[in-house]
This record gives C-alpha cells, sequence and structure tokens, in this order.
C-alpha cells in the first residue's frame, strides 16, 4: 500500500529548499537591523490560547484549528497563528518586566489550519512574522510596516500594495459596531448564517466576509474612520505623517479589517499586483493590538505586529520572475580510482569538509567517465582527480570544470590551494 503526505501537507526537496533557506535566511538578517531577536515557540498550545488570544468568533477558532484531547485530556491545538504563543511567552516569562522595552521579536515556523487546500494557502504552512510589544507609539506601527514593506522589496518584489486603515480604541470600536448593528439588521436574514452569529458577536467581521461580499448593504456600511474619535484621529495622522517621512506609499482603505478580534488601531495589508499572481493578491497582513497581552493573564500592553507565508512570497517571487542567487552547485567532487586511492580520498574529503569546502565524491563505484558525469550534473566548479599513480607521487590533478584547465597539487597543500580557489571565485 502507498502512503502519501497529509491533504494540505508538501515536501520540499532538494532544489526548492534552498530557495527557502535563502529567503528565511534574509528575513532574519532583516530583523537583525531592525533590532527584533528571534523567539522559538511550541507548535501546539492549550486550545484556551487561541479561544481568549484569536477569539472564539473567529473562523480560524471555529472551523479551522487541529485541536485533539491528549492522554491526560487536556485540550490541545497545533498552533493556528503566531502572535498568540509570543504573548503567551511574553507574558510567562515575565518579559515585560525586563529594563528594556519595548520587546521586538520575530519567529518563523509551521503553523496548521484546517482549510480547503489551494495554490499558496496549505493546511501546514509556514509562517514568518514579528512582533513588538511594550509601545503605543505610532512612530512603532510604521516601523513595522517598514519592515514588512522590506521583507518583500530586498527580495527583489515591485509590484506590491500597502493598504492600510484604522480600527480605532475601545471607544471608536463600540461607536462604530453599534453603526454596524443598525446598519445590517434590517438584513439580517439575507446575510449568511456566519454573518448572523457575527453581527451579534462582532459585527466588524461582517465586512469581511467572501460570501456577501456583493450584497448591497456592504457598499453603504458605515465606515471606521466616520467614528474615530480625536485620539484615534490623531494615531492615524501621525502613523501616516511617519511613512510619509520613510518616503512609503500607502493606500487608505476604510473597509480593511483583520480577522482576528484582537486588532485596534492600524491594521494593514501587503498586496501583490503582480499579473497572474492569482485572485488572493493578500501576502501579508496585521496590526496593532491593546488587550491580548491582559487576556491571558497579563498587564495593559499594547503590542503591533504582522505576519506572512513564505509559500506566498515565493509565489509572488515567481509571478515576478525574480531569480533569487541560490547557489546548489558544489565546490568540488573527488573523481578516485584505485583501492588506495579511495581510502585516501575518504580521508582527504574529510579533511576539505572540516576546512569549510563542500565536496562529494562516488559510493557506488562508478567508472572515472560516469564519475566526470557525476560531478557535472551536480554543478562541481572542480574536480580533484586521484588515482593509484597520483597517490604513490604525492599529487593530485584539479580540474576547473568552467575553463577545463587542469593543475597537479602536491597533496600535502590541496587544502589550502582549494581554499584559496574558492573564496577567489567567491
Amino acid at each position: 500500500m502507498s502512503i502519501n503526505a497529509p491533504r494540505g501537507t508538501q515536501d520540499i526537496l532538494p532544489g526548492t529548499s534552498e530557495k527557502w533557506q535563502y529567503v528565511e535566511q534574509q528575513l532574519a538578517d532583516l530583523c537583525r537591523r531592525y533590532n527584533y531577536k528571534e523567539i522559538r515557540t511550541p507548535i501546539f498550545e492549550h486550545t484556551e490560547l487561541f479561544q481568549r488570544g484569536v477569539g472564539d468568533s473567529t473562523d480560524i477558532v471555529q472551523k479551522e484549528m487541529y485541536t485533539f484531547e491528549d492522554r491526560g485530556g487536556r485540550s490541545i491545538t497545533l498552533r493556528p497563528e503566531g502572535t498568540a504563543s509570543v504573548v503567551r511567552s511574553y507574558v510567562q516569562n515575565k518579559v515585560f518586566g525586563l529594563p528594556n522595552q519595548p520587546t521586538k521579536y520575530f519567529y518563523m515556523g509551521p503553523m496548521f489550519r484546517y482549510e480547503r487546500p489551494q495554490q499558496g494557502r496549505m493546511r501546514q504552512f509556514v509562517q514568518f512574522g514579528i512582533e513588538a510589544l511594550g509601545s503605543d507609539d505610532p512612530a512603532i506601527d510604521a516601523e513595522v510596516l517598514s519592515l514588512a514593506l522590506n521583507s518583500y522589496q530586498e527580495l527583489g518584489l515591485k509590484s506590491l500594495k500597502l493598504v492600510l486603515n484604522s480600527l480605532g480604541d475601545k471607544e471608536s470600536r463600540e461607536a462604530h459596531r453599534d453603526a454596524l448593528v443598525r446598519h445590517f439588521d434590517p438584513y439580517r436574514e439575507e446575510l449568511c448564517q456566519d454573518c448572523q452569529v457575527r453581527l451579534d458577536q462582532n459585527p466588524l467581521r461582517v465586512l469581511d466576509c467572501k460570501k456577501d461580499r456583493k450584497h448591497p448593504a456592504m457598499e453603504t456600511a458605515p465606515s471606521i474612520l466616520e467614528y474615530l474619535n480625536d485620539y484615534s484621529k490623531d494615531y492615524f495622522e501621525k502613523v501616516k505623517q511617519y511613512l510619509d517621512v520613510m518616503g512609503i506609499e500607502y493606500v487608505v482603505d476604510p473597509n480593511l479589517v483583520r480577522g482576528l478580534d484582537y486588532y485596534n488601531h492600524t491594521a494593514f495589508e501587503i498586496m501583490s499586483e503582480a499579473e497572474g499572481f492569482g485572485a488572493i493578491t493578500t501576502l501579508s497582513g496585521g496590526g496593532r493590538y491593546t488587550g491580548l497581552v491582559k487576556e491571558v493573564g497579563g498587564p495593559e500592553t499594547s503590542g503591533i505586529g504582522f505576519a506572512m507565508s513564505i509559500e506566498r512570497l515565493l509565489m509572488a517571487l515567481e509571478a515576478e520572475n525574480v531569480t533569487l542567487p541560490v547557489d546548489e552547485g558544489l565546490d568540488c567532487y573527488c573523481v578516485v580510482m584505485g583501492e588506495e586511492a579511495e581510502r585516501a580520498a575518504v580521508k582527504l574529503t574529510d579533511q576539505l569538509r572540516r576546512a569549510g569546502i563542500q565536496v562529494d565524491k562516488d559510493y557506488l563505484g562508478k567508472k572515472m567517465k560516469a564519475q566526470f558525469k557525476a560531478a557535472d550534473r551536480l554543478g562541481s566548479k572542480y574536480v580533484l582527480v586521484l588515482g593509484d599513480q597520483e597517490l604513490e607521487n604525492g599529487v593530485i590533478n584539479v580540474k576547473d570544470m568552467a575553463s577545463g584547465e587542469q593543475k597537479e597539487v602536491a597533496l600535502d597543500e590541496i587544502i589550502e590551494y582549494m581554499k584559496e580557489k574558492i573564496a577567489g571565485g567567491e
């Protein structure tokens, strides 16, 4: 019987994994420049964390979580997103009490959501995200937006659109909430079942419904921007001013809402406008939150963050025909003939690897011609030819695969020689 990977998961094989490694390294380096430090949290958490942190009324909690009972009878959930886990760790480890604030984290790892698999949306997907906790300064909102946009631009993407909105503070949201209920209540029976529930639990999420988005009432729904109090208006204006100072272009969309319950003030999405990218154009999204830290047991603390799917990032790079500078070839390949030379080659490859040189050799007993073909298929820059005769003479032949030039080098000098050759080619 053949066993395949579960639906909505994938194997990332050599040839592709190098692109993942490159992207992940570039993102980590970008975070270092912004002074965001890596945090690693468990892949599973107590279910209550996501019920309280993400929100009972969200599709994630209601429909998409992988939840099970462990042998101790505890309800456990594979993490569907990263923010709740980061905030739980922040509270549990009392990081809010440390002197250096705000606390700035980045994370990268697999998340899990039970949804219909499609291109760029898997049931197990890899998410990169950042969280800045402990500051309600609009300047840090702008910093997060800058980091988010740079994450794509530094990898070569150009067809990007930053969409911005303000969800306001608690007072503004409550006023807007009441207005939404009054607006949609006459149409309640015309809305989908989910939106009928949302209208009572979190009416803002009605605006985010994919089923009802063409309903006429959506076009005339009251905008949050009409209900912002003075503080919220001033906050949003400062965020935009900081973006202007940095030369970051953006579009304000009053209909932009985020699918999680914990957001307030700044909300944003970055979209791809690349031709052929697909119907779902959102690459990443995020925003500011205030109540989440308190919700999981910590003090009232402001935070802001965003998250992106690495799968969708790679899709966007492909749509814009961006070639990543990934070198998949070998530094050198050992072609070996003869029993004594084979033993010497085992030692030599080990020494080369310890010296930081990428090297491989034949393990199938191939003839010399077949070994050269293998070296070529592997994209080896140099081939080291060692036979019993060369071994007896204390030399090894080095062939430059690009130029075809060959040189005889003393065996006791080959390590330093190859280090110089490889360094000179970089």
